[in-house]
């Protein structure tokens, strides 16, 4: 197949729609990643530009008094009957992009890609980073390759993520826990339930603690982070007539990031404390990410809250600014697209928001 054509000088919608008609579900990012890069090294001037993998990346080097990183993931969810895209105009939202990825997040990348070809003398030296995988798991996001073999490329001043915020700052992220609480007992026929020992009822305990808790909300940089801890699955049972011999609640902790993954697992246990206590519950980490603190007081993400008219919220669930976080590097969420229609069929993006938000960063890059 030969590489679509991208013009990164065009209209940043017309650029979002060129994009998100390269299907590129996570592990079939080959064709996107090609055009990418052949419209980099066409269009633009002033970068160097590098290929590993299905990533790419693409930076200047003009002796700039900060660096801005600019990423975004090329990797969708899978399609699910909505490409090609379509443009409609819809009686609450105006002029709307829909298709698979046009919120998460080819809108950003468009917005990102734009910028690279029509910025000629940007105030600060900038690294763009198009990476894969980022919507399957972890251990499988091209930003882990990047950071192990080429950890140069991720130097920078501040990381801006191209991740669907609206049109508004999102900083920071909440870090994000899992642990499987379980418990054990004894087979028996339901219609002698007092031979077995039901596992189940064992668990009742920790559901009214989940129920009764009350989650704690704390302000950081102006940034007001709501925690949760919820039962996110309940497993068990045999048949139905069977006393269950095994049980589980998987539990999901999402904590605001003045909280370590430590300080994150030292509170989940204090509060099953007293369900713990009799050893008749087992307990077991199944994941765990730390989040990123807002950064906001750093001079260059400063700036961009000013540039963006001082308006930023916290941002609710994990996004790839963690890593730039734990590198040192003040990172935020900020692209076109409401983050509540990414992966669904009716995925769409209001075609104002993308050029709002190419203008809002021409201000900040300029």
């Amino acid at each position: 197949m030969s590489t679509p054509d991208l013009d990164l000088t065009a209209d940043p919608v017309d650029l979002t729609a060129a994009l998100v008609d390269i299907e590129s579900e996570s592990r079939n990012e080959s064709a996107i990643a090609d055009a990418v890069e052949a419209a980099l090294r066409a269009q633009t001037t002033g970068f160097e530009i590098l290929r590993h993998g299905n990533r790419v990346l693409a930076r200047t080097d003009r002796g700039r008094a900060q660096r801005v990183i600019l990423a975004g993931h090329l990797d969708t969810v899978p399609v699910a009957g909505n490409l090609p895209h379509r443009r409609e105009t819809h009686p609450d939202e105006g002029d709307v992009l829909h298709g698979c990825g046009t919120v998460d997040m080819k809108s950003g990348d468009a917005v990102f890609l734009h910028l690279a070809a029509t910025l000629p003398e940007p105030a600060s030296d900038l690294t763009l980073i198009f990476y894969d995988c980022e919507e399957i798991a972890a251990e499988f996001n091209g930003l882990n390759d990047i950071e192990r073999e080429l950890p140069d490329w991720l130097a920078g001043d501040v990381a801006i993520l191209g991740e669907p915020t609206a049109g508004l700052i999102e900083a920071g992220c909440q870090g994000t826990l899992r642990v499987r609480l379980s418990a054990s007992g004894t087979r028996a026929h339901s219609a002698r339930s007092w031979m077995g020992d039901n596992a189940i009822h064992k668990l009742a305990g920790v559901l009214t603690t989940l129920a009764r808790y009350e989650a704690r909300r704390v302000d950081i940089d102006g940034c007001e982070y709501r925690e949760g801890l919820s039962a996110v699955a309940v497993g068990g049972g045999v048949a139905g007539n069977v006393i269950p011999d095994a049980a589980h609640v998987d539990v999901n902790f999402r904590f605001a990031p003045d909280r370590s993954v430590d300080q994150a697992l030292d509170h989940v246990r204090e509060v099953f404390a007293a369900d713990l206590a009799d050893g008749a519950i087992g307990w077991e980490v199944t994941d765990s990410a730390a989040g990123a603190l807002p950064g906001l007081a750093h001079p260059a993400a400063a700036a961009l809250v000013e540039a963006a008219g001082g308006r930023f919220r916290a941002k609710y669930g994990w996004t790839d600014v963690s890593r730039f976080s734990a590198l040192g590097i003040p990172a935020v969420n900020l692209g076109p697209g409401d983050p509540n229609l990414a992966h669904r069929v009716d995925e769409r993006v209001p075609v104002a928001q993308i050029r709002a938000v190419t203008e809002l960063l021409r201000a900040y890059l300029s």
